[in-house]
């Protein structure tokens, strides 16, 4: 770099490495064993780039950057592939040898992905390690193994590489001499030295015209005084050691040709070997018999052999030119993914942001400003296991709706047996009016009344509505605003209990009391409490984001009473609607929002939930598309169609039993036509878009448990949080990263999770139980 002028550039580097390496990445290898004589302590079983970006950070004034490894075989092949488009293999004959080859992606079982095609580094100089080439094996192969570095290793290599093959001629030489047939039987002391015949002796003794004049000088140099018989027996045994070299370079190299013709499925093909190395360059008859060898046993290929003129360096800057490339793709990638990686730190803000934002709404001035609104349930009491009888229960939460008979025994015998049934509720229906969606519920209630056997029954109803409501009481809740894609007209401002009993009453066909709404993550609370009386806390991690927990009836001022507890709705997915978390907010967020029926409204539910996660992988996809770094550049119709990733897919994608081709399918099932490197990227943007929601589902959590431990005044709390929701549920990594969260950043508190396997509608049912029996008690 001194000489070229080059010393204050930063340079891309390609390290040409040909010793065996296991590579899991371009610039990475892990060095698997010595060859050709090398020894060095330290370096087997480590990162070769490593050490070399070791070595080079000693040197302060040269920046160099190393982007790829590749064996001198991949390097030949890229060299001659350079000139060559038909080049897809590469060869090596010299000190040792080795060959490369593009292989067809289906066929690599140790890489993902299924398109393509990748170069494979045979290593092909252990073959015959496993006894494959014993019966070829001559007894000077076998003394000449014993007596090396590697004994048991490289073996078809210590047949064919010129670092052996001048030993191999001198072992030959040696016991001929010995059995007198050779220098009149007399051993000189150079003919025992191991090493003194090389390669370029039996290159030189090899020569079609002065091949005898070299034999005999090189003999005699080696003290041997040969007669003209001796030399021509000599060269004969030189030709011997290298035609087989040849031969079994060729019959290895037809195996690969084969299998390529094979891989494409043609009659015939037309290839290029690229070949390097000094044996092939230097043998004056090696290149010929390997060219006649190679074609006599694949006659259906023709081959053509092109000699590396610049060896493998042009290769290795090829590759390496071809890496640069991908790490300023990579760089381009990595910064649109970088706003969703949150600092510890960060994630200890929104935590703190959430604890002042929980004050806030349960405070009885700034209530009414308040974006995390608090609102109070009326429930104040958990199952005593005294509860019994039929309770109707009704889920509206989503996109579905479900119907609910529960039946509650008491006692010893205490359970609960569940019957219940799925309505779909279409899109018109969502955003028509008020009275179309609770004729809709109504008529999904008379179905499953009348496929129950009840519809002259009166019983008890609980009304499980996942959206925000204020409550004067347990069975009043007036609609504060919709939510998770509903819009229907004359809803908010409404209690959403009387437009129920209105639309019972047009019906005309049966009558129901109803005794309580609650909030989906109530339910989930009550259903979990049932189990364990420690469950204070309900999540709901699916299509939307919220939290209830039980809280201290002195600290909620805008409900009279200082005894006991209440549950709190505190309906956290409009926190951040007041800007206090533009911050982490980012551009794809705010593409969402903008998109969404409710712009401004939910902003953290639009960043945690189930519902808006995929829109948000959409966006980034969008982005790195028009950035030519997915999808060839071109923006599909598929791709902008609003909504096309589910939740499902998500979970889908991000499975860590899903192998690339397995990805690719689901993303043709959307019509999106990926390659393999696309679909690697579309699994790291759904990665990065889930961990954030849960990191952020966690932080808020933590505030909460924290709050708990607070009131308690406690050391250490110990508390269970029931949670339900499709995200918790299916989601491969979700339910762990938020765990870890919370772990993290409450780590005073003793979290257990645990799932509620019966959804929010039991819990429902629970609460009208635990009305019920209250006010049983009361009228007494």
């Amino acid at each position: 770099m001194e000489t070229k002028n080059l010393k204050h550039k930063k340079l891309p580097l390609g390290f040409t490495f040909s010793f065996p390496c296991k590579q899991t990445k371009l610039e990475e290898g892990v060095l698997l064993a010595w060859t050709k004589h090398f020894k060095v302590r330290g370096v087997q079983d480590t990162d070769v780039v490593s050490s070399l970006r070791k070595a080079i950070q000693k040197h302060k004034d040269i920046d160099v950057d190393v982007l790829a490894l590749v064996n001198d075989t991949v390097g030949t092949m890229m060299t001659c592939g350079y000139n060559d488009q038909h080049c897809e293999v590469g060869l090596v004959i010299g000190t040792g040898t080795n060959a490369c080859y593009m292989e067809e992606m289906r066929h690599i079982d140790l890489v993902e992905g299924d398109e393509g095609r990748m170069c494979i580094n045979t290593e092909w100089g252990a073959f015959g390690d496993d006894g494959a080439l014993d019966d070829l094996r001559t007894e000077f192969d076998r003394e000449l193994d014993l007596g090396s570095l590697n004994p048991g290793k490289q073996l078809f290599e210590k047949m064919i590489s010129s670092l052996y093959l001048g030993e191999l001629v001198r072992l030959i030489l040696l016991k001929m001499t010995k059995e007198g047939l050779l220098f009149n039987g007399k051993v000189s002391t150079a003919l025992l030295t191991k090493g003194k015949i090389e390669m370029k002796h039996v290159s030189a003794m090899e020569k079609y015209k002065e091949g005898l004049n070299n034999t005999k000088e090189i003999l005699t140099e080696l003290n041997l005084f040969p007669s003209e018989e001796d030399c021509i027996a000599v060269q004969h045994v030189c030709t011997i050691v290298s035609f087989r070299s040849a031969n079994l370079c060729a019959a290895a190299l037809a195996a690969i040709l084969t299998r390529l013709r094979e891989n494409k499925k043609l009659l015939r093909m037309r290839t290029t070997v690229g070949i390097d190395g000094g044996l092939y360059k230097t043998h004056p008859q090696y290149a010929k018999r390997l060219h006649k060898v190679v074609r006599r046993l694949v006659p259906n290929c023709d081959v053509r052999f092109l000699l590396s003129v610049s060896g493998s360096g042009t290769g290795a800057a090829l590759v390496t030119a071809v890496a640069y490339r991908l790490a300023a793709q990579r760089k381009q990638i990595d910064a649109a993914l970088a706003p969703f990686l949150l600092s510890l730190e960060t994630l200890r803000e929104v935590k703190n942001k959430m604890r002042t934002e929980l004050e806030y709404g349960l405070k009885r001035e700034t209530q009414a400003s308040a974006t995390v609104k608090m609102l109070p349930t009326y429930v104040c009491g958990t199952p005593d296991g005294t509860e019994k009888g039929k309770f109707l229960a009704l889920d509206l939460g989503g996109t579905n709706f479900r119907v609910l008979l529960v039946k509650i025994r008491s006692g010893r015998r205490r359970s609960v047996q569940m019957y219940n049934k799925i309505f779909a509720i279409p899109l018109e229906i969502m955003q028509g009016t008020g009275e179309e969606l609770f004729d809709h519920i109504v008529q999904c209630i008379a179905d499953f009344l009348e496929y129950m056997g009840i519809k002259g029954a009166r019983l008890p109803l609980g009304f499980t509505f996942s959206f925000p409501c204020r409550q004067a009481s347990i069975d009043k809740g007036t609609l504060v605003g919709w939510t998770k894609g509903f819009k229907a007209t004359d809803c908010e401002g409404e209690d959403v209990v009387d437009m129920l009993r209105e639309a019972i009453r047009r019906r005309n066909e049966f009558d129901l009391d109803i005794v309580a709404v609650v909030n989906d993550t109530v339910g989930t609370m009550m259903t979990c409490g049932y189990e364990d009386p420690n469950c204070e806390i309900g999540l709901i991690a699916g299509t939307g984001s919220n939290v209830c927990y039980m809280e201290d009836m002195k600290n909620i001022e805008i409900v009279e009473g200082n005894e006991g507890k209440m549950c709190i709705n505190t309906e956290w997915g409009a926190f951040g609607d007041n800007g206090c978390i533009d911050n982490i907010r980012t551009k794809y967020d705010k593409e969402v929002d903008e998109g969404s029926l409710n712009p401004g409204k939910q902003r953290y539910e639009k960043m945690t939930s189930g519902m808006y996660l995929g829109e948000i992988v959409r966006q980034i996809l969008i982005d790195l598309t028009k950035q030519g770094l997915l999808f060839r550049g071109q923006i599909s119709e598929s791709l902008r169609k609003r909504g096309i990733f589910e939740t499902k897919f998500l979970s889908q994608i991000e499975s860590d039993r899903l192998a690339l081709l397995q990805v690719r399918r689901i993303l043709q099932q959307l019509g999106l036509d990926s390659t393999c490197e696309d679909s690697i990227i579309v699994k790291e943007v759904c990665g990065a878009v889930s961990k954030r929601a849960a990191q952020l589902c966690g932080a808020g959590l933590a505030a909460i448990v924290e709050k708990k431990r607070e009131n308690q005044g406690v050391e250490r709390l110990q508390i269970t949080v029931g949670v339900d929701g499709t995200l918790y549920k299916l989601h491969p990594h979700f339910s762990r990263v938020l765990q870890e969260t919370v772990k993290e950043l409450a780590p005073q508190c003793d979290v257990t999770f645990m799932l509620s396997e019966d959804g929010s509608g039991k819990g429902a049912a629970l609460i009208t139980a635990v009305a019920k029996r209250l006010h049983n008690v009361g009228q007494k």
